[in-house]
């Protein structure tokens, strides 16, 4: 009983920081809500660079614990600026969690507030959280036949012209790479072989629609594109076979060791801009994804696994870029809740928030 009672308790860390994650988010929306209105009057790189602001701090509580709360290390491969830039980040998609890694970049380079995602449509039924991700230059986008070429292109326009920090996070693969669906992996593979690509064996087929957009729209805007591949040390059975990455609680839980992250920055100029030549440019990033992933995943010399090829940097994130966000936005939330009133504004945060975010997300559709 008393080992039952220790593996319960074990498996039940990701509660702690899932409470103050979500707990928060009242606070936030209202926080920002508050400085979304006041900021009608003002000129728009007001509201811009505050929410910016306000997106850093809520993201690096959240970096405080898928980094310091589970001690994870954190390893780069290539060269990350320690400047920041105005780029398209590419990466292989594995879980949730890979929307984390992104920011653990941005983080290293002073652009957390920058990050903006291309997220699947469905995302946008996110209590408070769909709404937001779209007010902060989110972009939703439906697949193949639904795709909206124009909305996605004039969304990105008008981020350009009005000057937008960008650290857009594309994860081209369209859905994850997850073992225990062999039929989705096995199409992928089809689609590959019967358009004359190369048969990728640990990423999908990537599809070129969004990134042709992103990177034709915002060409003369951005400086570089980051090509970025993700392995979670741990994800491997007993049998040598690849497992399925972690989710955002299994991360909590503290079951990944190492996250390893090869970094490749890509000039502008070495990338066709026609949609049919940038289909097989992609591609053959892809190509060189799943060559890091064998690697990886598969080489035969033991000593090569669990590690990509090239110099790496073991990158431990400073406690004060993240605890003093936890320590602002929970006291927030704190006092809030001391009071009746505040329990009620907050209740309220949350209804009402999430309803209006549905109502403006069912306009906007």
């Amino acid at each position: 009983m008393l080992l039952s009672l220790v593996l319960h308790t074990y498996s039940m860390r990701y509660v702690l920081p899932a409470a103050v994650m979500m707990g928060t988010a009242p606070t936030y929306v209202l926080a920002w809500g508050a400085w979304r209105l006041l900021s009608v009057l003002l000129p728009a790189r007001f509201y811009r660079e505050l929410d910016d602001r306000f997106y850093t701090i809520y993201q690096s509580m959240v970096l405080f614990f898928f980094e310091r709360y589970t001690g994870v290390q954190i390893i780069i491969y290539g060269d990350l600026p320690k400047n920041k830039e105005n780029i398209v980040y590419l990466s292989n998609h594995q879980c949730t969690v890979d929307w984390i890694v992104a920011d653990m970049l941005a983080i290293r380079q002073n652009a957390l507030g920058h990050v903006r995602y291309v997220l699947k449509d469905g995302l946008k039924w996110l209590p408070l959280y769909g709404w937001y991700f779209s007010q902060h230059g989110g972009i939703y986008v439906k697949r193949s036949a639904k795709f909206n070429e124009k909305e996605m292109r004039n969304k990105l326009q008008a981020q350009v012209k009005a000057e937008t920090p960008m650290y857009l996070v594309i994860f081209p693969e369209g859905t994850r790479y997850n073992p225990e669906m062999p039929k989705v992996i096995a199409d992928s593979q089809l689609f590959a072989n019967k358009e004359g690509l190369e048969v990728l064996k640990h990423v999908l087929t990537p599809r070129v629609k969004a990134t042709h957009v992103a990177i034709d729209s915002m060409k003369n805007y951005l400086d570089a594109i980051y090509d970025v591949t993700v392995a979670y040390e741990g994800t491997v059975d007993h049998k040598g076979q690849r497992k399925v990455a972690p989710s955002m609680t299994e991360f909590l839980c503290k079951e990944c060791p190492k996250v390893h992250i090869y970094l490749d920055r890509i000039e502008l100029k070495d990338i066709p801009e026609e949609q049919m030549y940038m289909r097989r440019w992609l591609h053959e990033r892809f190509e060189i994804k799943d060559k890091l992933l064998i690697e990886f995943y598969d080489a035969k010399d033991s000593k090569r696994r669990n590690k990509f090829p090239g110099k790496c940097v073991h990158s431990k994130l400073s406690l004060k870029k993240t605890l003093p966000s936890l320590l602002f936005l929970g006291g927030l939330t704190a006092c809030m809740l001391l009071t009746e009133s505040g329990r009620k504004l907050y209740v309220k945060t949350w209804i009402y928030g999430t309803l209006i975010g549905y109502l403006w997300v069912s306009v906007k559709a």
